[in-house]
């Protein structure tokens, strides 16, 4: 008997379910998840499924495609909301608005656990004592600010070590950007002043300290303190530098983000406005993935809903669009923020220009990134008659290796598509192979390229989804590309077209030649754009393998013998480092003195020399 699909699978599902909340799961032959949705009512909500027409093309094929469907009540709504979205997040439907961007924003800590307190970048969890302001859009957001606030504030940026070990000012003192606090050039109540200013700055309380700092050099001119004075004038200056470069600066809007969305031609761009303390802190657009047909509505309140599933929501979020349930969406996101959280669409005054400004940026990015892809797609397109493959790749993985006389071993790989670079797919590999000759890259190839699609064939055997590659690049020539081959062959991939990319007789950037299996080398033409497109991916390839491999050589020359001992943390080190002077000189010392650091039980200092006197 032939299984049911479509409309007359999901009618006989109908008589099982009920009116309660919930999220429903449609899934395909393979079962793999089509679409995730949540429904007030499951069965109302599901029986619209059922209907045979009235859908759009994205919904009916969807519907065509399906072959079960999964369930789960919930108590409530926006219980059932929390649960489509963890689920989209986990499961990643192709049906699905899809949020691809999933950085974290930096922030601007004020460190407290120290007695001067330090100010720096952060990014990730909020586990270091102090006082974070932010999101900020960008690191250079946050670079661009931080400088600025040295100039007015002289707030040292410093870790805890530099500041205990220095003796003498930095080149920051001497350039204006530090009041020197580790050798005592200000006392601890002036610092912290301060520090209080340039907290009162990044809340947006600025006429206040511009005040102060124009009476104190009133002041200080008086008192003919005339290097005071213009020590002064030039802080006013850079405080109002600060609040020049700010490209928004809204009086009535204190703490927003500001989201916007343009659609166009089955694409989005949403524009996102960071607004802390009345002052712009950056924007950042995001494309994210549309199933077919979505209306604006759908794609906001799945955007939202994603956007701050890890990080908290301001108290007020200006939209252009509203999102699908307002209410909800309100609900949920206040759950999250522990706090009251307002979703607005702003018809008039300076909210509703700050949303027709973010709007208007949504839309020219949208159209730059038409624009780049339609000649991203071109030159697939062209590589694909270039190369006679059967149809423009969609997923190009392009390998190269680095090291320096086989050490520090590193394979890179790099990943484009039709819509360019795809960062958040590049792998590096740590070259691991104990029985690879120094400097093989054969060896190292056979690794890396071995321990990537072992890997696919364990997680996806049937490739269903995008991360098998339709086109492999390799930077080197015919031997590399009958390594590849072999390899390939002997994992049981031999349907993916593979090119290798040597340099010509002359090793001239221009006059590479191309190699595939079984064939015979060719090369293209000097001004063809295919053959520029093909330099980019290998010059990215080389680009990414190299500053892998320098970062590991780095990491290997800083690297303490004190590091490999279990239960030797950074507190334990600096004080046997402080007490003995040298790695060495600890290596060298005997138990009893060892029991004499401070922090250093019995137990420890026996682990600590057995490690160094016990080696075979």
């Amino acid at each position: 008997m032939t299984q049911k699909t479509g409309h007359a699978l999901i009618q006989d599902y109908l008589r099982t379910l009920d009116s309660s909340p919930g999220v429903y799961r449609m899934l395909d032959a393979n079962q793999a998840v089509l679409y995730v949705g949540k429904a007030r009512d499951l069965k109302a909500r599901v029986s619209n499924y059922a209907r045979p027409s009235g859908h759009s093309a994205r919904i009916a094929r969807m519907i065509r495609e399906t072959a079960s469907m999964m369930f789960l009540t919930t108590r409530t709504e926006t219980e059932a909301l929390l649960l489509e979205q963890n689920l989209i997040k986990q499961l990643k439907p192709r049906y699905n608005v899809l949020l691809r961007d999933d950085k974290s924003f930096p922030n601007i800590l004020v460190a407290k656990s120290h007695g001067y307190p330090q100010i720096k970048k952060h990014r990730g969890a909020k586990s270091e004592k102090g006082d974070y302001y932010g999101p900020f859009a960008s690191a250079g957001a946050v670079n661009r600010t931080l400088t600025q606030l040295q100039r007015v504030f002289l707030l040292r940026n410093c870790t805890d070590s530099t500041f205990e070990s220095r003796t003498r000012p930095c080149l920051l003192f001497q350039i204006k950007r530090c009041s020197a606090p580790c050798v005592g050039r200000i006392s601890q109540d002036d610092y912290n002043g301060l520090v209080a200013d340039a907290e009162r700055f990044l809340q947006g309380k600025t006429t206040t300290i511009q005040a102060n700092l124009a009476a104190e050099m009133a002041k200080a001119a008086e008192n003919m303190e005339y290097e005071r004075a213009a020590a002064l004038r030039d802080r006013i200056k850079a405080l109002t530098a600060v609040q020049s470069v700010q490209a928004i600066n809204p009086k009535g809007v204190a703490e927003a983000d500001i989201v916007a969305l343009h659609m166009e031609s089955g694409q989005a761009c949403v524009q996102v406005f960071f607004i802390r303390g009345n002052q712009s802190w950056g924007n950042r657009d995001f494309y994210p993935r549309l199933g077919g047909a979505e209306s604006p509505d759908e794609v906001m309140q799945a955007f939202l809903l994603q956007f701050y599933d890890d990080k908290p929501p301001p108290r007020q979020i200006l939209l252009s669009h509203p999102p699908e349930d307002p209410d909800l969406t309100a609900d949920v996101l206040s759950e999250r923020a522990g706090r009251k959280v307002e979703v607005l669409v702003p018809q008039r005054g300076e909210k509703s220009d700050l949303v027709t400004n973010a709007l208007r940026n949504a839309r020219e990015s949208l159209a730059r990134r038409m624009s780049e892809s339609a000649t991203q797609l071109r030159l697939l397109e062209g590589l694909a008659e270039a190369f006679e493959l059967p149809a423009p790749p969609r997923r190009i993985e392009v390998y190269d290796n680095s090291h320096i006389m086989g050490t520090n071993a590193v394979g890179g790989m790099i990943v484009a598509g039709p819509e360019g670079w795809m960062k958040n797919q590049y792998r590096k590999f740590n070259i691991k192979g104990t029985e690879i000759t120094p400097g093989d890259d054969f060896g190292m190839m056979k690794e890396v390229l071995t321990r990537r699609f072992q890997r696919l064939l364990k997680e996806d055997p049937d490739r269903q989804t995008e991360a098998w590659p339709d086109l492999l690049l390799i930077d080197g020539g015919a031997g590399q590309v009958s390594a590849v081959e072999e390899i390939m062959a002997e994992l049981g991939v031999e349907d993916i077209p593979m090119i290798g990319v040597a340099k010509g007789q002359d090793r001239d950037h221009g006059k590479e030649e191309f190699h595939r299996p079984g064939r015979r080398p060719f090369a293209l033409r000097m001004n063809d754009p295919v053959l520029y497109f093909v330099q980019r991916l290998r010059d990215e390839a080389h680009r990414w393998a190299i500053g892998t491999h320098r970062a590991k050589r780095a990491k290997a020359q800083m690297s303490n013998p004190l590091d490999e001992i279990a239960g030797i943390g950074s507190a334990r080190k600096r004080a046997l480092l402080t007490h003995f002077g040298s790695a060495k000189a600890v290596s060298r010392a005997g138990l009893a003195d060892l029991q004499a650091v401070d922090g250093i039980s019995a137990a420890m200092a026996q682990k600590v020399h057995d490690h160094f006197n016990t080696r075979g």
